[in-house]
């Protein structure tokens, strides 16, 4: 029963990031999977390059650079949860960009009990994203995209089939190094519910991006405003009796409204430093990550995210670290490849 209890505070904790947690399913399709991503604050719409790893976040990032690319990436998260993520894409002329990529989570086993607690066996649950990618420019500088999600979950003997849709466009000015973007997450709904006559609605998003690479030292900043459907993310209390380490010092009440607070909570910050073509180094910050899930009297480094990047001979390795609460950190490894390296073209 101690796995069963990690697994549902596990659940508590990615839900209770915003007001809106907890009223939707399939939430670990908003999970961070790339390794970049996962430094940068968790979250990356509007880096255009070659990294096919961002697409998941972005459709309309997706380009003819990442033509034969094959992106793994892998997730050591809490307790014995793994999730992972793989992807490859290719490019038709005078047609599109195409990928496809699979999204899993697993949560490990389970020991099953009834009301009474006598173990009468175990179970395991589990959760996939089917991602199918398609993207076209418009012209030098606007591009579209869209990535169609089926989605099969499992838990236990209860299972759900649903269908999701992300939109994008994007804005780059390669002159400028300036990038742009505007994204819609995960439109779509349940076709089998959990159950019968029961459908919940998908983690719905609307988010806005920029990023801009500085003309004269190797710095790139990028900004994200998230959950743009929803404007209060603000939480309120539901009682009066809350531990004295949690922090409720901006909850939504009556007589205690924090605007600043509140748009601040749709924020992520991210800083790359970039010395060579072969190294980076990537930090974040998450502030509705820290406000909701920091304790008052040992903060630490939580809403805070790090990592970086190396390209060794056909392959690029990154890392990625998150720190979520004072339990631990995220563990991020993405790895990229361009399958054209290892042969080649007769002429």
């Amino acid at each position: 029963m101690r796995k069963l209890n990690i697994f549902f505070l596990l659940f508590i904790s990615i839900n209770s990031f915003a007001q809106i947690g907890g009223n939707s399913v399939y939430e670990f399709l908003n999970l961070s999977s790339s390794a970049r991503a996962a430094s940068l604050g968790g979250d990356v719409i509007a880096i255009k390059d070659n990294d096919l790893g961002l697409c998941s976040y972005n459709p309309s990032l997706l380009n003819n650079s990442m033509s034969n690319n094959l992106v793994l990436d892998y997730v050591n998260y809490f307790t014995d949860i793994n999730y992972a993520y793989v992807s490859y894409a290719k490019t038709y002329d005078n047609i599109g960009n195409f990928a496809i990529g699979l999204q899993s989570i697993n949560y490990g086993d389970f020991i099953e009990a009834d009301e009474n607690g006598l173990i009468t066996g175990n179970f395991k649950s589990s959760e996939y994203a089917l991602n199918l990618f398609y993207s076209r420019e418009l012209d030098s500088m606007f591009s579209v995209g869209a990535n169609l999600k089926p989605i099969y979950s499992v838990f236990d003997s209860y299972t759900s089939y649903g269908i999701a849709l992300d939109a994008g466009i994007t804005y780059h000015n390669e002159k400028k190094q300036l990038t742009a973007a505007f994204v819609m997450k995960n439109l779509g709904t349940q076709i089998k519910p959990y159950h019968e006559g029961n459908r919940e609605p998908l983690p719905f998003e609307l988010e806005i991006g920029v990023s801009k690479k500085l003309a004269h030292a190797p710095f790139r900043l990028s900004f994200i405003a998230h959950n743009l459907e929803t404007y209060d993310l603000t939480y309120s209390k539901i009682n009066t009796s809350e531990p004295t380490n949690v922090d409720v010092s901006d909850s939504n009440t009556s007589d205690n409204f924090d605007f600043f607070g509140n748009l601040m909570r749709h924020t992520i910050f991210g800083l790359e430093f970039i010395p060579t073509k072969n190294f980076f180094v990537r930090l974040g910050y998450n502030y509705q990550r820290r406000k909701e899930l920091q304790v008052v009297k040992a903060t630490n480094f939580v809403g805070f995210s790090w990592g970086f990047g190396i390209k060794i001979s056909k392959f690029q390795i990154s890392y990625g670290s998150a720190t979520y609460h004072l339990a631990g950190a995220s563990n991020h490894f993405s790895i990229s490849t361009n399958l054209s390296d290892f042969y080649k073209r007769k002429s």
